[in-house]
């Protein structure tokens, strides 16, 4: 997470854009690792039912989408079955990040049918758990266009998934909070206390880690002040009502060195709009990667015979 008062962030690595323009990320580091563990968990020592079918048989499936979505998690099918058949040919008909409807095709892959059958629920996974993130990132930044305000993901997400739901949130148009308690400093109530007040606690984190961010979560106007006076670089509003959101706006831009105001808690579909509109700089949404419901994706296959043996001479 960066705020405006750090170093401006490097230039995006990576130029590819979706139609309307949303810059796409490169995918994880950890992409293989998570592809790998994903199918070891799956397969374990092999495959029982995939070994039914006869060998050489191949396949072709072709995925489609049930309902609208954004979709996202390509180069994650593309790890799954590289993994278990270089061999295996995926061609997409549509683009990461490009909006979907009901009934479009996604994606045809071909190769040998065990292998198909073996890959079909690990790429699946990824591919249903992703769109539905991204899908949902991208309904919350379409209604906060315009208002200068932007979306963040949180820590939310599902145990050792995180970085592939990070991916999809920037897919969807949305932006990451911290990754991990690694990247950044958020001082909530329990540190302050043990710190001794937020002054302390703030100077606490710049002397430990003077490069990184630094963030308070206030429950006041008053506490509000303090953080500014600490020389934080942002404030998270726990709770604040709108009126309160606009109150702590005005304060903030009357200091002399404003920081950064995120709004968080509660926030939905329907209140967001509104939220943004008071002003504050982003607004955090742990739903986004919590609450993911899955995308209804079908994979319908269909098989060929296996060559006939060459007749003997």
């Amino acid at each position: 997470m960066k705020f405006a008062n750090d170093t401006p962030a490097a230039a995006e690595p990576r130029v590819s854009r979706t139609a309307d323009m949303r810059v796409l990320p490169e995918p994880p580091a950890d992409l293989a690792a998570l592809v790998a563990n994903a199918l070891a968990e799956d397969i374990g020592s092999g495959d029982l039912t995939a070994a039914l079918i006869p060998p050489k048989v191949r396949g072709r499936a072709t995925v489609i989408t049930r309902e609208a979505a954004v979709l996202c998690g390509r180069p994650y099918v593309e790890a799954v079955f590289a993994a278990l058949d270089p061999g295996v040919r995926i061609d997409w008909a549509a683009d990461e990040g490009a909006e979907v409807v009901p009934g479009q095709v996604l994606l045809t892959v071909e190769g040998d049918a065990r292998i198909l059958l073996t890959g079909e629920r690990t790429a699946l996974n990824f591919l249903q758990l992703l769109c539905a993130t991204a899908t949902a990132a991208h309904r919350f930044a379409e209604a906060v266009r315009g208002t200068g305000c932007i979306v963040l993901d949180t820590r939310k997400t599902i145990p050792g998934l995180r970085t592939a739901q990070k991916y999809a949130v920037r897919v969807g148009g949305a932006q990451n909070h911290r990754i991990g308690l690694f990247d950044a400093i958020l001082i909530k109530e329990n540190h302050i206390i043990a710190a001794g007040g937020i002054s302390a606690a703030v100077a606490r984190a710049r002397a430990a880690h003077p490069g990184a961010p630094v963030e308070v979560e206030v429950e006041t106007q008053g506490e509000l002040g303090e953080a500014i006076g600490a020389g934080a670089d942002a404030a998270l509003l726990d709770n604040f009502s709108q009126e309160q959101m606009r109150e702590a706006v005005a304060i903030n831009r009357a200091a002399r060195r404003p920081l950064k105001i995120e709004a968080s808690g509660g926030i939905d579909a329907e209140s967001v709009r509104a939220i943004a509109e008071t002003g504050v700089d982003y607004v955090s949404i742990g739903a986004i990667t919590k609450h993911v419901r899955a995308v209804d994706l079908s994979m319908r296959f269909a098989w060929a015979e296996p060559d006939e043996a060459p007749a003997a001479n």
